[in-house]
C-alpha cells in the first residue's frame, strides 16, 4: 500500500507540473530574474545588487596568493571570438625541459584554490593554471544551450590556449567539472597529452535509471528538483545581493579551515564569492551539460573508449569524499591494456588539494617523476 501510494503521489506530482506548466513557467520568470540580476542593467547612480567587480575579483585572487612563495606571471591569453584565459605560469630555468603541468579548476572555481600547490607542484616542472572560459578571470562569453556544443566550446578554447601558449605537450590535472574536460581535451587531441590526472571527477557515470531500493528519492524531494531545474546552480548566491559573502561563510565555513594554514581571515570566502556572482557564464554552461540531480547529459564514461590507450590515467579520491569512485573502477575494468592507478587520499573530502595538500602534492609529484 505505501509503495502504491508513493507511486500515485509521483504521478499527481509529474501530472501538477504538466497541467500547470510549471517547468516552463518557472523557466520564463527565472530566465528573467538571472538576466536582470547578473547579466544586468542597473543605473548608474544606484549601487549593483552584487558588490562585485573586476578590480575586486583581481584584489580577492590576489589575497589568495600573497602566500605562494614561488616566481610566476599572470596575464590574459587571447584566443577566437575577443576572449581571454587568465593564466598564471611557474617556469623556472632548472625545469624548462620537463613536460609542464596545466591545472583545471573545478566547477565554480578559479586559480586561486590552488594555492596550497603552487609552489611544491611547480619545483620540478612549469606549472600553468587557467581559469576555464565562462569562470573565474577569463572571459565569460555565451556558450551554446546545447551541452555537446558547449563541452566543445570549453575543449577548443583549452587547444587555442595551448597553442597561444606554445606547449607541445601537457601533463593535465583536472578537478571535478576539470576533470570531465582534461578527458573531452584529451579525446580529441590526443598528441598533446602525456599524463591524465582526474581529482575527484565529475560527469563519468550515467544517471541511474531508478533509486536504490532501499534509498528511494522521496516526492517532496522529485518535486522540489523539478521546479528548480530552469535555475542555475549559484543563481540564489546572486539573488540575495549584498548577503552573498554572508550566506558563502555561513553556508561553507568548511573553505576557510581548508585553508587555515595560510590565512585566519575571510580570504577565501570573499574569493569564492566574487569568482561567482559576476557574469554566470560558464555556470550556464555547466547547468546546460547537466540533468537532474547533477548528472552528465552525455556521461565521459560511455566514451572512454575512444580515448587512446596509451594515454595513462591517474584518479584521486578523497577518502571522505561523497563523490562515488566507482568510477575509477569502472575506467580500469575498461583498459586493461592502459597505465590507470586509483590513489585514495585519506582524510581528504571532495576538495583533495586543499584538505590534504601536502599529502596531494607528494602523490602528484610522485606520478609527475614517472613521465619525465
Amino acid at each position: 500500500m505505501a509503495e502504491q501510494a508513493v507511486t500515485a503521489s509521483e504521478g499527481l506530482v509529474q501530472r501538477l507540473l504538466s497541467v500547470f506548466g510549471v517547468h516552463s513557467l518557472i523557466s520564463s520568470v527565472w530566465g528573467y530574474v538571472d538576466t536582470t540580476i547578473r547579466w544586468c542593467w542597473i543605473p548608474s547612480w544606484l549601487p549593483p545588487w552584487c558588490p562585485t567587480s573586476q578590480i575586486q575579483l583581481q584584489t580577492a585572487e590576489d589575497m589568495m596568493l600573497r602566500c605562494v612563495k614561488s616566481t610566476f606571471t599572470k596575464q590574459h591569453i587571447p584566443i577566437s571570438n575577443g576572449s581571454q584565459l587568465w593564466t598564471l605560469t611557474f617556469s623556472s630555468e632548472h625545469v624548462k625541459d620537463k613536460t609542464p603541468m596545466v591545472l583545471f579548476h573545478g566547477f565554480g572555481g578559479g586559480v586561486g584554490l590552488w594555492a596550497q600547490n603552487l609552489d611544491a607542484l611547480s619545483q620540478r616542472r612549469p606549472v600553468l593554471a587557467l581559469d576555464l572560459l565562462g569562470f573565474g578571470q577569463s572571459s565569460r562569453p555565451l556558450f551554446s544551450t546545447d551541452a555537446q556544443k558547449a563541452e566543445e566550446q570549453f575543449v577548443e578554447s583549452i587547444e587555442q590556449w595551448r597553442a597561444k601558449v606554445g606547449l607541445e605537450s601537457m601533463i593535465l590535472l583536472g578537478h571535478n567539472l576539470g576533470g570531465y574536460l582534461t578527458v573531452s581535451y584529451s579525446i580529441k587531441y590526443p598528441d598533446r597529452v602525456k599524463h591524465i590526472l582526474l581529482v575527484e571527477p565529475w560527469g563519468f557515470p550515467e544517471r541511474p535509471d531508478t533509486a536504490e531500493a532501499d534509498r528511494p528519492i522521496p516526492v517532496w524531494i522529485k518535486a522540489l528538483g523539478a521546479m528548480f531545474s530552469p535555475f542555475n546552480p549559484l543563481a540564489g548566491l546572486r539573488l540575495v545581493g549584498p548577503l552573498g559573502l554572508t550566506l558563502v561563510q555561513t553556508l561553507r565555513p568548511d573553505f576557510k579551515r581548508k585553508f587555515l594554514s595560510m590565512f585566519s581571515d575571510n580570504t577565501v570566502s570573499e574569493y569564492i564569492y566574487h569568482l561567482n556572482v559576476q557574469t554566470p557564464s560558464g555556470e550556464t554552461a555547466f547547468k546546460n551539460m547537466t540533468v537532474p540531480y547533477g548528472w552528465a547529459k552525455r556521461p565521459m564514461l560511455q566514451r572512454m573508449d575512444q580515448l587512446q590507450p596509451e594515454i595513462p590515467i591517474t584518479i584521486i579520491y578523497g577518502s571522505r569524499s561523497s563523490i562515488d569512485s566507482n568510477s575509477g573502477s569502472t575506467i580500469k575494468e575498461m583498459r586493461p591494456h592502459s597505465h590507470v592507478e586509483i590513489i585514495t587520499i585519506r582524510g581528504a573530502g571532495h576538495y583533495v588539494y586543499a584538505d590534504q595538500p601536502d599529502d596531494f602534492n607528494h602523490r602528484v609529484l610522485q606520478v609527475c617523476d614517472k613521465v619525465d
